[in-house]
């Protein structure tokens, strides 16, 4: 049985409250979509913890907390939802700075509904993959952190592009040792080849060795 899609929500986050409802109605049309307003960037922060991840929709110039502020806070706590914002005439080159901060595409005021909906649409399969990549990135960083150190160090020789026999030399420890470790680095990794253990590695963030001159 084909599942319904998921209803993106959509963060709408400006201080004009008339604009605020016009967009929140625009998107209410949508049966894809769900609208969230917030008077204000600090209202937004205020609730985060409680909100399920979606799209925002954020107005730049506000008082207190201004868009640009906003899309910083959420880069440094690592929130990845996409943003568009919402600009006035004359403001491209604003718009243009707010990508430059992550934005992924920026609207000019008045807002015209078929191109929000059309950008709403970009920006839902833009937060899937980001949701799917994150949950990659986490279930590999758990296999990862099974590991013991010396398995560690083992996975970051490898990935530096060390053999075995460098890695013994490296580690101070013998080929033998090396090779024990590797297949117990395997084993807790769940995977079946060098190829797909870099993979994961990868996938995790792990860093290869530190390569040091003879």
């Amino acid at each position: 049985m084909q599942q319904s899609p998921r209803r993106l929500t959509v963060y709408v986050i400006d201080d004009d409250s008339s604009l605020r409802t016009m967009i929140s109605r625009m998107i209410a049309e949508s049966p894809d979509l769900t609208s969230h307003p917030f008077a204000s960037a600090g209202d937004f922060l205020d609730g985060l913890d409680g909100l399920k991840p979606g799209c925002i929709l954020l107005d730049l110039r506000m008082p207190d907390m201004d868009g640009f502020t906003l899309m910083q806070t959420l880069r440094d706590r690592g929130i990845d939802w996409p943003v568009i914002v919402m600009t006035g005439a004359g403001d491209i080159p604003v718009a243009v700075q707010s990508m430059k901060l992550g934005a992924v595409e920026f609207l000019e005021k008045p807002i015209r509904i078929d191109p929000l909906l059309e950008t709403l649409k970009r920006a839902a399969g833009l937060l899937d993959e980001r949701l799917q990549a994150g949950e990659r990135h986490r279930q590999a960083k758990a296999r990862v952190e099974q590991l013991t150190a010396r398995e560690f160090e083992v996975l970051q020789g490898l990935l530096a592009g060390q053999s075995n026999k460098e890695l013994a030399q490296s580690l101070g420890i013998s080929l033998r040792t090396v090779e024990m470790h590797r297949g117990n680095m395997m084993d807790r990794l769940e995977v079946a080849s060098l190829a797909q253990a870099v993979a994961l590695a990868l996938e995790a963030g792990v860093r290869p060795a530190a390569q040091t001159s003879a």
